[in-house]
């Protein structure tokens, strides 16, 4: 089971309600930085244990914990699942009990290595409802191949824009065009493939076995 953790610092009590932005944008890299150092302390990890979990180089991982390296989405999945925490809780805005505006130019989207699959997110993360929201958008002619996630995990993903090819372990490659939708168990390896010369664009949303499942820890 991924273990469902608020990993977030209280914070002060939300300003009062506006449409303007209530706090300073975080970068990516700063966000994985600290979430990656507490999570380590918090579970008595080291960078060598979870290098050898994840198949990460220890000495890369090291610089992604201090915020020096912008991590991929690979390597995100990977640190996520040798840690047993959901890969939101890596990424995602801080949980605000107010209202939170989540500006497109201000995202900090997480990127494949080359740049081809870019995901945001889109709301915060919130340790007590184990669901993620994400925008995606996947590149002309591009393959995101993507290792099995944790046992449990669930994908549902919406065409808003485009056709992709969704491949899921064994079961045959599946079509997806703009209105399409497909769920699917995501703790076998899958793949997004766009068929078209333009970006393609899916809502995804990510969903993991509730506390209590049948799951063990990493």
């Amino acid at each position: 089971m991924i273990e469902h953790i608020d990993i977030n610092q209280p914070s002060a009590p939300p300003p009062a309600i506006s449409g303007r932005r209530h706090r300073p944008v975080e970068k990516l890299g700063a966000i994985v930085a600290e979430r990656l150092q507490r999570l380590i302390n918090r579970k008595g990890r080291t960078y060598e244990k979870i290098a050898d979990l994840s198949g990460l180089d220890a000495a890369e991982l090291r610089r992604i914990g201090r915020g020096e390296e912008p991590p991929t989405i690979a390597h995100l999945w990977r640190i996520a699942n040798a840690l047993g925490v959901p890969f939101g809780s890596l990424i995602a805005a801080k949980e605000s009990t107010g209202l939170l505006v989540m500006r497109k130019n201000e995202a900090q989207p997480v990127r494949s290595g080359d740049g081809g699959f870019v995901s945001r997110a889109l709301y915060p993360y919130d340790s007590q409802r184990p669901v993620e929201f994400y925008y995606v958008t996947i590149g002309p002619s591009h393959i995101e191949r993507a290792e099995a996630h944790a046992p449990g995990t669930r994908e549902t993903l919406v065409v808003a824009k485009g056709s992709i090819e969704v491949v899921v372990g064994r079961e045959p490659p599946v079509q997806l065009d703009e209105g399409d939708a497909v769920d699917f168990l995501a703790d076998a390896p899958h793949s997004y493939r766009n068929l078209g010369v333009v970006a393609a664009a899916i809502y995804l949303v990510m969903s993991y076995d509730p506390p209590g499942g049948a799951a063990g820890e990493a």
